[in-house]
């Protein structure tokens, strides 16, 4: 391919919230668009199995991400939308890299560290308990994802950049090895004003806190839930700071210049806070009504998911398989 190739990751975990919206889809969705570069964007339903055991779970999840992504604006006629576990090019090649990867460098990759650490914390005498080797080995998957498709760019939070950099050692142990550049040294791609999202209580929105935003509940229940948003105790009539506000900062990343001004003019003036969740959720039902609508389309036809699925994994495949012909004749399997 010619093309820059850009390649999106995403496990199923449930329906995406406001801040994986803004953090990872938006993002998307944008670069997609864009005719210079190829997208290849995949459900990670294997990666999910470190934590999710649930099988009718992950079916369920699985179908729910795609058809958020694509209710959202990913379009399966621009991109390459697959599931990571429709291509066993993947899986062959991360047992290839897992004989390339010191321990070490597994010792020093995030999620394992911070188990680690909650088990130090916790006084627990096993510092490895709860650490599968799935979780232990996730950055050598992760990297075979990236590296067999000729991956040039992989989107990322700044709390993912170490998977690609992971990714990129690797890539360059077996190029040394070989004497030949066979894989693709991966960037990160890091969007400095992408933003981290309040959730209803403050503090950063995570599943993990359970202070999200759906995206594709009924409006009754969103609408309750941005009812909720704790603010301080300041009176109507009272001027406001509108960047201390978790309401405002949920605000303009749905709004346009033009509407963010008036309402931050409305906070001098003393807004109450009622009337600024309202506006809050006027603008979220606007952004959302027609992407829900198609969503739910979706959920209810996921033969049609699964027809784009098989699609994207013959086109995914493809790509895998050159890649992993120069392997195999790399290390001596052909």
């Amino acid at each position: 391919m010619s093309h820059e190739i850009v390649l999106t990751g995403i496990k199923p975990t449930g329906m995406p919230h406001l801040g994986n919206w803004v953090g990872a889809i938006r993002p998307t969705v944008e670069l997609s668009r864009q005719a210079e570069r190829q997208g290849f964007f995949f459900i990670a339903d294997y990666h999910a199995l470190t934590g999710l055991k649930d099988g009718k779970q992950l079916r369920r999840f699985t179908y729910s991400v795609a058809a958020a992504w694509i209710a959202l604006g990913l379009d399966p006629d621009r991109i390459i939308l697959y599931r990571q576990s429709d291509i066993p090019e993947v899986f062959e090649l991360s047992w290839i890299l897992a004989c390339f990867s010191p321990k070490g460098l597994m010792n020093r990759a995030h999620a394992y560290k911070a188990q680690v650490q909650k088990n130090q914390e916790s006084g627990e005498s096993d510092l490895d308990s709860g650490v599968n080797m799935g979780l232990y080995t996730y950055p050598i998957l992760m990297a075979a994802d990236i590296l067999v498709m000729g991956t040039h760019r992989v989107p990322v939070g700044s709390d993912q950049q170490q998977h690609v950099e992971i990714a990129r050692d690797l890539a360059q142990y077996f190029n040394r090895q070989y004497g030949r550049d066979i894989f693709t040294l991966p960037e990160a791609l890091i969007d400095p004003a992408s933003a981290v999202l309040p959730g209803i209580d403050g503090r950063k929105m995570s599943k993990s806190y359970k202070n999200y935003i759906p995206l594709f509940d009924a409006p009754d229940a969103i609408k309750k839930l941005i009812m909720r948003i704790e603010t301080d105790s300041s009176q109507p009539g009272d001027p406001k700071d509108p960047d201390s506000s978790t309401i405002f900062q949920l605000y303009r990343v749905l709004a346009n210049p033009a509407q963010t001004e008036s309402l931050a003019r409305a906070y001098a003036s003393g807004i109450a806070w009622k009337d600024a969740k309202e506006e809050l959720w006027a603008r979220f039902d606007e952004t959302f009504r027609e992407p829900t609508r198609r969503y739910q389309e979706l959920m209810a036809n996921p033969a049609e998911l699964d027809k784009i699925f098989a699609q994207g994994a013959d086109k995914a495949r493809a790509q895998a398989s050159r890649i992993m012909t120069k392997v195999r004749r790399a290390v001596g399997t052909r």
